[in-house]
Parts: structure tokens; C-alpha cells; sequence
């Protein structure tokens, strides 16, 4: 799904991509009961950039904003993908999937190599529900932010500790590249070996990012995107994670 706002006079182009499965078991790499529960939430980064883009219309900011949401569910089927098959990519790339519990990254490298081919964006930043790890090192209330763009990384941070959605800047360490060597594909989704999870899931989609690499960033929004208490800003349940932080920094572009 794609969402503009094009005012007239915009002289800069963001596209914010979002993760968007609408409700994940995990696949053939099937998760357990208590890993199912919430899935209905890894949604939430489609839900977040298209309210952004909605928002910016009604507050009229002047900047162009295009929201892409690529939607899908992962469920078992007879034509379910399996641990093994390979998948080419919008652009040509491919993927060997490893782990099928692993398909919001694959999701996004389609709209993020769409994004940079056919929208050519002045920045382009994604969102997503990605994993777990991102969890384990920063907790519930704080994201991950992966970038090799300083000046937006600052901006984005800014924005963020304003509005009470704080991120913490992860590295996209070169000396984990290593992880996503396939020997049947460009790619694997999911490394054997469970190390880095979240820096590998970033360094996958930055393959998808073509000309744009150096002016994206990517938030892992996992944790903050629910809450089990009210906190704060965050009322308990889905909490419209990065809404308030995209449309603060919208407003400043």
C-alpha cells in the first residue's frame, strides 16, 4: 500500500517504509503459543508511517511524504515458503530463507528496493517490528536506531527524546556481513548462528537500499510498540509507537 502527501512547494522527498505483517505464527518455522500471542502488533510500522503521512496532511507540514505499507500474513499453507527456498527480490536480489520466521525483513527488502528505484527519496527511513534482540539490549521503552547518516541520526534522536520515544544508536558493524552469506543466494535471512540478531537484520535491509544507503535509517520499534502497563506517554496496549516522532521530525525537514 502507498500513501502521499505532496504539497505544493515541497522541496524535499521522504519515504517512510513500514513493516506491515498482519498477523505472524512464524510459518513453517512455527512459533510457540506464547510467542503468537501479540503478533497481531507486527503491523506496527505500517500503521506508524501511514499515520505519519496522514498527519502531515492534516497539520499541512511542507515537506512530500510517501508512505510505503507491504502487507502480508505469515501462516502455514501447502504454498507456505519453506526453510530452504530461495526468493528474488523487487531489483533482482535473492534470498535464501533460512528461517521463515524471519519474513519481516524479506517484506521490507521489497518496498525498501522499490523506494530507492522508483520514488528516488532525498531520505528514506523504515520501520518494523524486526526481532527480538533489539529488546534484549535496550529494553521495552527504547528503540534501535541504525544509520550510517549522522546528521539523521541526530534528527531522528531529537525528535524522538521530545516526544518521548527514545532510540539508542546501533552500529551497522561491517565485520558482520559475514552473517548473511548464502551459498545459493545474494543473501540468507536469518543467520544459524542467532548472533547480532538485530545489527543483522539492519545490515540486510541496507542491501536493499541502492542509492539511497547512505541517507537511511532504520528504527527496530519491537519493544515500545506495546506496552503491558500504562507508562507515561504509552497507554497500555498498542501504543502508536513512532507517530509523535515521525511527524515532530517531519516538521523540521
Amino acid at each position: 500500500m502507498q500513501l502521499s502527501w505532496r504539497p505544493r512547494g515541497a522541496s524535499a522527498h521522504i519515504v517512510l517504509v513500514g513493516k506491515g505483517i498482519t498477523f505472524d505464527t512464524g510459518g513453517i518455522s512455527l512459533k510457540p503459543l506464547a510467542g503468537m500471542q501479540l503478533m497481531r502488533k507486527d503491523m506496527a510500522g505500517a500503521a506508524a508511517v501511514c499515520a505519519a503521512v496522514l498527519g502531515a496532511a492534516d497539520l499541512n507540514l511542507r515537506v512530500r511524504v510517501t508512505a510505503l505499507a507491504p502487507l502480508a500474513e505469515n501462516m502455514v499453507s501447502g504454498s507456505a515458503v519453506r526453510p530452504g527456498d530461495v526468493v528474488r527480490h523487487y531489483g533482482g536480489l535473492t534470498t535464501e530463507v533460512q528461517n521463515t520466521d524471519a519474513e519481516g525483513r524479506v517484506v521490507l527488502g521489497d518496498a525498501l528496493a522499490y523506494a530507492a528505484r522508483r520514488l528516488k527519496p532525498d531520505l528514506l527511513v523504515s520501520l518494523a517490528t524486526l526481532t527480538g534482540a533489539s529488546r534484549v539490549a535496550l529494553g521495552k521503552r527504547t528503540a534501535a536506531l541504525f544509520t550510517h547518516h549522522d546528521g539523521l541520526a541526530r534528527a531522528l534522536r531529537q525528535a524522538g527524546a521530545e516526544v518521548d520515544e527514545p532510540m539508542w544508536r546501533m552500529p551497522l558493524a561491517e565485520e558482520y556481513g559475514f552473517l548473511l552469506a548464502s551459498e545459493v543466494a545474494d543473501l540468507c535471512n536469518a543467520p544459524t548462528t542467532g548472533e547480532a540478531g538485530a545489527v543483522a537484520a539492519a545490515l540486510y535491509l541496507r542491501e536493499f537500499t541502492g542509492a539511497v544507503r547512505d541517507r537511511w535509517a532504520h528504527i527496530d520499534m519491537s519493544a515500545p510498540s506495546w506496552a503491558d502497563k500504562s507508562d507515561g506517554p504509552l497507554v497500555r496496549g498498542a501504543t502508536g509507537w513512532g507517530v509523535r516522532m515521525l511527524l515532530h521530525w517531519l516538521g523540521t525537514v
